[in-house]
């Protein structure tokens, strides 16, 4: 799994999941569950997401975080 969009996607997915259960009331435990899984998903998110192989056209002084 290179593609760094999927950890993303899975993440993202998972706090709407979680938003939409926390919304309609769902068992209590599954939103705990969900809660303390959720650190797990972001520290691997970000791992992959640094970890990539991404390579910018840009040097850091030409665009700064690529924002320009």
């Amino acid at each position: 799994m290179d593609n760094p969009l999927i950890p993303v996607l899975i993440t993202t997915g998972f706090l709407v999941v979680y938003i939409v259960a926390l919304t309609v009331g769902l068992h209590t435990g599954l939103i705990l569950l969900m809660f303390s899984a959720s650190p797990v998903l972001i520290l691997w998110m970000v791992f992959k997401v640094l970890k990539s192989h991404f390579k910018s056209k840009y040097t850091f002084e030409e665009k700064w975080y690529e924002d320009q």
